[in-house]
């Protein structure tokens, strides 16, 4: 059975091609999934021109990336957090914090997929990463890990302290309002 595949299989073509399977990989299949279509001359030129349109989608995408991959190439981004001893991190750093500080650097949106780094940073210091924004666009930027200054946490610990405070008081108001209107429906119901 001749079918024109409509994407790239791994093992038996390109999107385009024209390819004899058999009937049953045919209709159990590449049929059902998507995969491919049956010959004939109108569903030959309407793959045809939506392949074109594809790769000139692609082609103004990879310019894209291109531009993007140059802002990246070389980036030094500067992470604060809490470190112990031994230049360990209270925690650590992920591929998610990364992609935050990158794309709050840039100005434009990098998804934490993109990170290439095999586990969280743990330690220290500075670190090579590497970017991933298509198989051979790999820039790298240098994450370098510093200690957060006592006073930063000091002030956030006021803060958080000023908070708890403040929805205390919010609580025991709304506390003493009840009772006040309890109070006030119980004289109501005497009267």
């Amino acid at each position: 059975m001749k079918v024109i595949l409509l994407e790239d299989i791994p093992g038996r073509g390109k999107a385009g091609e024209i390819k004899e399977v058999s009937k049953g990989y045919a209709k159990n299949f590449l049929l059902p999934r998507g995969l491919a279509m049956l010959v004939t001359p109108m569903v030959i030129k309407q793959v045809e021109s939506r392949l074109e349109r594809e790769k000139l989608e692609e082609s103004v995408d990879r310019d894209k990336l291109v531009e993007l991959a140059q802002q990246i190439e070389g980036r030094e981004i500067h992470v604060k957090t809490r470190v112990g001893a031994g230049e360990r991190l209270f925690g650590s750093i992920t591929a998610a914090d990364i992609a935050e500080e990158l794309s709050q650097a840039i100005g434009s949106v990098i998804d934490k997929k993109k990170i290439d780094m095999e586990k969280p940073l743990r330690q220290a210091g500075s670190h090579e990463i590497y970017i991933k924004l298509a198989s051979d666009l790999k820039p790298h930027i240098t994450v370098v890990i510093e200690e957060e200054k006592e006073e930063k946490l000091e002030k956030k610990a006021k803060k958080k302290k000023e908070k708890e405070e403040e929805e205390k008081k919010e609580k025991e108001e709304k506390q003493t309002e009840k009772k006040a209107k309890k109070k006030k429906e119980k004289e109501e119901e005497k009267d």
